[in-house]
């Protein structure tokens, strides 16, 4: 708190920008009447005395109304210059604070009623020895001496101040006086009540002038280093220049003269010549320390080495291609005969467009290895691209030179890294890219992959038309559904079936095998995997399409019987059947085997998954109840779909089948499908489920070699599906004897291998009719058809 004392009626000056400590001696320019009113009404009284009085600021500016902090300085006026433009200089010297009470305006003068602020005693502390006044002082002379490390000029000018015999209160007014700060800091002391609170304020703003000043002393550092390693590079540069010249050497090429010499060489198109003389020419005009030079070299130099007109001279040899083809993998013959395909026209007519191919498959079955061995047997650079989980167009197109740190997307730098203008591109997973507000990866795949646009596809980097016609491009995807349609009609499809198990057993004692073995260190005579483990390995240890988990099994024996040879001094370890438990543990898989008796209400249906084909028993239960229909087994929309149309197609029959007109009203029947916790959907299942209901409603068993799958519809017609291959090959696994499936999948069924279809029947069916007079057991219908028996899970 501060001592009260008397008030003074004093002459009132408010001035923008600018308040006065005491102590504090400065000098301003008064313009206006009312203040020059009253600097000379002070020069006219005794102790010429003024009180100066910082003001608020305004929208209007100078101009505006009169609105002073309630804190001030008294002060005396020192001296009074006149100017010109009617304007006088006055120079002051702080006395003491003092706070406003009241203003009145005389001739034209502001008279302000001013109650002195006095310091004295007035930090409430009991003597100068106090703990907490000792406290405050050694925190703000630290502080203090924090901002003079940074301020060394300042503490020059302090340093010639008398600080012998001055109160704390006074010390931080001689301070405030003398330190570079801003008016409003300055008001901030001003209206500060005593010694501790001055000194908290007063710290709060040296620490935060600490903070600026190290900030920039940073920068400072910064920028000097700069100068001093530019400065460096010029001297050395020119010093070296200079030791050139005393060897003779001087008559080195330049940056400029390199880059010409290089483009004369490049083969390219003139229009790419032209503008990289035209980037040159730009490159000399730039100074070589700018940021704007180190894009103009990255961006020639890059141009530089993009294969224009440069093509690597492909292999000729068809058989030779073939054999290479044949020795890399078993299988996939659609591929390979499409790649010979291609290598025949080519030889043919000297030119041709280059095929762009979608390879469609299971994960593991060979896409990516395969084009890979597409590029060795046609004598290509390889150059795989992934696009898995990619989001962004720039990806694809690049960036634009504008942006900091800019560069050519994935295909340009393909191009670039492969060296040559026609290279094989692999672009893997491309169902698996994405889109979000940085663009559509998709739609930039479209001007790549079409064959009529590509020879003149522009990357934003690069800026130039480049020709990908010569690029032969295969992509890998494991669902067709994921691809955008646009893009997958720019590309000719190729389906990558499942391999049948004994696919997977050539697959692994060709290939997989001795690389597993190489892999371990296993050497010739000390591991030997029998056919019939193999078998067994495949069937037991491994479901999956491709044959990736079967390298893992591989490696897994190979890596313990790795272990037996070096622990237990064996030569040679024999794998069987028998002994294979040893390696791998118990057999984690097996194959749902067909129903040894014929059964009411449950039929064998066929699958289609990402893993390959599997069968699916569905369970058909009829009860008692009101006519509801019930379907459990995490179903998706389209299967209730197809059980719906189902019921409806039994039910359209019942009358001519000898079932009760009102039977579907008083019973409920519950369709369920094991594996509740798999999601399954798709319209194949449909004539699975119609024969299952017509069982379970009639009472007649189905038979438990037959398996289905097919689409019906509400007049029973059965209609074509997918994944034949797959479902035919689960149908052999499971023991199923005859197969059923839509009369339009004919086509489908003549493109299987024998392999798989050797022990099966197939049954072409256009009808329900047809479906059920193969599926149910002959036997004599019962005469009482309401009551119906369950089924048995």
């Amino acid at each position: 708190m501060s001592v009260r004392a008397y008030k003074k009626h004093i002459p009132l000056v408010a001035v923008r920008g600018l308040a006065v400590i005491p102590g504090m001696i400065i000098h301003f320019d008064i313009a206006k009447d009312g203040a020059i009113s009253a600097i000379e009404r002070a020069m006219v009284q005794k102790d010429q005395q003024v009180f100066i009085v910082m003001n608020r600021e305004s929208e209007d500016g100078p101009d505006g109304p009169l609105d002073p902090y309630p804190v001030g300085c008294i002060c005396a006026v020192k001296q009074v210059l006149k100017l010109p433009n009617k304007t006088i200089r006055v120079l002051v010297e702080g006395i003491r604070r003092g706070r406003i009470e009241n203003i009145d305006e005389q001739d034209q003068c502001l008279i302000g009623t001013i109650r002195p602020i006095v310091d004295k005693d007035a930090s409430g502390y009991e003597s100068e020895t106090d703990p907490e006044k000792v406290a405050v002082i050694q925190s703000f002379m630290a502080t203090m001496k924090d901002y003079l490390k940074y301020n060394p000029k300042v503490e020059k000018i302090l340093s010639k101040c008398k600080v012998s015999r001055i109160s704390f209160a006074d010390l931080m007014d001689m301070y405030a006086a003398h330190l570079p700060m801003t008016a409003f800091d300055r008001q901030k002391l001003l209206e500060a009540a005593g010694e501790r609170e001055r000194a908290v304020v007063f710290c709060a703003i040296l620490e935060n002038e600490i903070n600026i000043l190290r900030v920039r002393q940073d920068l400072q550092e910064q920028v000097r280093d700069r100068v001093d390693k530019n400065q460096k590079e010029y001297i050395l540069r020119e010093q070296l220049k200079a030791i050139k010249d005393e060897l003779g050497e001087g008559h080195s090429l330049t940056d400029e003269e390199e880059y010409l010499e290089k483009i004369d060489k490049l083969k390219a198109s003139k229009e790419v010549k032209d503008k990289l003389k035209k980037e040159v020419d730009r490159m000399s005009q730039v100074s070589f320390y700018s940021s704007e030079s180190g894009v103009i070299r990255a961006y020639i130099e890059t141009l530089l080495e993009m294969p224009w007109d440069k093509m690597s001279k492909d292999n000729r040899d068809l058989k030779k291609a073939e054999r290479i083809l044949e020795e890399d993998h078993y299988g996939l013959e659609k591929v390979k005969e499409r790649m010979l395909e291609f290598l025949a026209v080519r030889n043919l007519t000297k030119k041709g467009d280059s095929p762009i191919v979608c390879l469609v498959g299971p994960p593991g079955t060979g896409k990516t290895s395969i084009a890979k061995s597409v590029a060795r047997a046609l004598d290509k650079k390889y150059v795989r691209i992934s696009l898995g989980g990619i989001r962004d167009e720039a990806e694809i197109r690049g960036h634009r030179k504008t942006y900091v740190g800019a560069m050519p997307g994935r295909i340009a730098m393909g191009l670039k890294n492969a060296g040559v203008k026609n290279p094989l591109f692999l672009l893997d997973e491309i169902d698996k890219t994405s889109s979000d507000y940085r663009g559509d990866t998709a739609s930039a795949l479209l001007e790549v992959l079409d064959g009529e646009q590509n020879n003149k596809f522009r990357d934003h980097y690069i800026e130039l038309p480049i020709d990908l016609s010569q690029v032969l491009f295969i992509a890998t995807a494991n669902s067709a559904s994921d691809i955008p349609r646009p893009l997958l009609d720019r590309m000719e499809i190729i389906e990558v079936s499942s391999y049948t198990e004994n696919e997977k057993v050539h697959i692994a004692k060709e290939h997989l095998i001795h690389k597993q073995f190489e892999k371990n260190g296993i050497k010739d005579g000390q591991l030997t995997i029998s056919d019939k483990a193999l078998e067994l390995i495949i069937r037991g240890y491994t479901r999956e399409a491709g044959v990736r988990n079967l390298e893992r099994k591989i490696g897994q024996i190979a890596r313990k019987a790795a272990k037996e040879i070096l622990t237990d001094g064996k030569k040679s370890i024999k794998v069987t059947p028998a002994g294979l438990e040893k390696f791998l543990g118990k057999p984690r898989y097996e194959y749902d085997k067909a129903n040894e008796e014929n059964e009411v209400g449950i039929v064998r249906g066929l699958a289609w998954t990402a893993v390959g084909g599997d069968t699916l028993q569905i369970e058909v239960n009829v009860m008692p109840g009101k006519g509801e229909l019930k379907l459990t087994g995490q179903l998706g929309d389209v299967m209730k779909e197809s059980a719906q149309a189902g019921v409806s197609y039994i039910r359209s029959i019942s009358t001519k089948n000898g079932i009760k007109a009102d039977y579907f009203a008083k019973h409920d029947i519950h369709i369920h499908i094991p594996q509740g916790s798999v999601p399954k959907d798709g319209p194949s299942a449909g004539i699975t489920m119609a024969t299952a209901i017509y069982s379970a409603v009639t009472g007649i068993p189905v038979r438990a070699d037959v398996a289905m799958t097919g689409e019906i519809t509400l007049r029973g017609r059965v209609l074509p599906i997918g994944g034949l291959k797959e479902k035919t090959l689960a149908a052999k696994n499971a023991g199923i004897k005859t197969v059923l499936v839509p009369k339009k999948n004919d086509k489908d069924i003549a493109e299987i291998s024998d392999e798989i279809l050797k022990g099966l029947k197939i049954v072409y069916v256009e009808t329900m009719e047809d479906v059920l007079k193969e599926a149910l057991v002959k036997k004599e219908r019962p005469a009482r058809t309401g009551r119906a028996r369950g089924s048995r899970s």
